[in-house]
């Protein structure tokens, strides 16, 4: 009998959530082999098994917390240790050795877990003490699998070595790793603040620990500027009141942050470049045909970010509904991996709670960011009528990288959007 212990989770992450078990009791598994799907970090990893054998006992399930060197499963006789139990057998008794004499026949039977042994080669590359979690998405790891790829020989080039598709392809022609994002350098260590007063510490969630690694990288990485706004909603207010009943009976709350996503939708579209990314190492400017907006949600444990996709192919009802159920999913910690991935622009929006404006951090590898402050009622000349008219003004910012998008760009995207929020009749054109 052994113990199937987790392996060292890394980067400082010292427990992970079991979101699915890939062995059951009577499986025989290979050293190497995945046998948990772990969430830590708002990403979902595969944890290998230390050593082979046969699953005789599995002492986790779905929804457990699991730590660093925790027993997961127990392993019973298997085809690998079967020959090492051999020369134990042969220490009894040699007059009951020969009456199990065709003992050695199941070893044929043991014969079918010899190709479950196959897969070993590849989890070679690593000891078996050296055995650690790999950061990639569920479908790298299937294009992993189909491309015959072992990810345990892969060096991911994202965030915390997260492997992607590009990392795969560049594996497979023999090309050179890339160099990892940058992580968080490291600080410089802190003084001993017990000695001004009494201090309580608490340990990070690991949605503020992807964070702070996170807007490190960005803030290391991309050149940032922001431009600021304001725009005239009052006729988009007054509509998104007349429209509310409508969109209550398709089971849809139109929020201003809906619409703000199709206006994104269509300024994306008159303004390409920031929809796109920069490959720094071929020196190319990547134009993406598909508009999926990332919005920032609020949740307890932390700021999530799910994703809205083909925002551009759908009207603001449709959209108000997603929202709402992505948004609740984020709050409940339902997301899955996909649903936070492949953003081409965010918009977060502070409105519900206040402020009158703030600098975005631009989400690495996106471009730009639009931040949205509260609207408040305030005095405008109307040069037509010579009088000062109440007027409901919405302030708004954009982040972008300097590296692709100059100010006048940013100006101008900006005085888009703008004009759209002041004229809803202007959004059945442009969107």
């Amino acid at each position: 009998m052994a113990e199937l212990k987790l392996p060292d989770l890394g980067d400082n992450v010292t427990s992970a959530v079991v979101v699915g078990v890939l062995i059951k009791e009577g499986d025989t598994i290979a050293a190497g082999q995945p046998v948990l799907e772990l969430e830590t970090d708002k990403a979902v990893m595969e944890a290998p098994a230390s050593e082979g054998g046969t699953v005789s006992k599995v002492l986790v399930k779905p929804g457990d917390e699991v730590k660093s060197g925790q027993v997961i499963a127990v392993l019973g006789d298997a085809a690998p240790s079967a020959e090492k139990q051999e020369p134990k057998e042969k220490q009894e008794p040699k007059e009951e050795k020969a009456a199990p004499a065709p003992a050695p026949t199941p070893a044929p039977a043991a014969t079918p877990s010899a190709p479950a042994a196959a897969p070993r080669p590849p989890a070679s590359a690593a000891p078996a003490g050296q055995r650690r979690l790999i950061p990639a998405a569920p479908s790298v790891r299937r294009l992993a699998r189909e491309m015959g790829i072992n990810l345990m020989e892969v060096v991911g080039s994202g965030p915390a070595y997260r492997i992607s598709e590009n990392d795969l392809k560049r594996f497979a022609a023999g090309e050179a790793p890339t160099t990892a994002a940058p992580q968080p350098s490291s600080a410089p260590a802190l003084p001993d603040f017990s000695k001004f007063g009494p201090v309580r510490r608490e340990a990070m969630s690991g949605v503020r620990r992807a964070t702070v690694r996170s807007m490190a990288q960005a803030w290391s990485t991309i050149p940032m500027v922001t431009h600021f706004d304001r725009a005239d909603i009052t006729e988009m207010e007054a509509l998104r009141k007349r429209m509310a009943p409508r969109a209550e009976q398709r089971g849809a709350k139109v929020t201003m942050t809906a619409i703000l996503l199709k206006i994104a939708a269509a300024a994306l579209k008159q303004f390409p470049k920031f929809n796109a990314s920069i490959d720094t190492a071929t020196n190319e400017i990547i134009y993406k045909d598909y508009i999926h907006i990332g919005v920032a949600v609020d949740t307890p444990t932390g700021l999530l970010v799910p994703v809205v996709r083909d925002v551009d192919k759908k009207g603001v009802i449709a959209l108000a509904k997603e929202l709402g159920e992505i948004a609740a999913k984020a709050r409940e910690r339902k997301l899955t991996p996909e649903e936070m991935q492949g953003a081409t622009f965010t918009i977060s929006n502070l409105g519900g709670i206040g402020g009158t404006g703030f600098t975005p951090i631009v989400n690495w590898p996106e471009v730009a960011i639009m931040g949205v402050s509260r609207s408040s009622m305030e005095p405008v000349w109307s040069a037509e009528k010579g009088v000062f008219e109440p007027r409901n003004i919405m302030p708004f910012s954009l982040s972008y990288d300097h590296r692709l998008i100059d100010g006048a760009d940013a100006a101008r995207f900006c005085r888009f959007v703008a004009e759209l929020l002041e004229d809803p009749f202007l959004l059945g054109f442009e969107g």
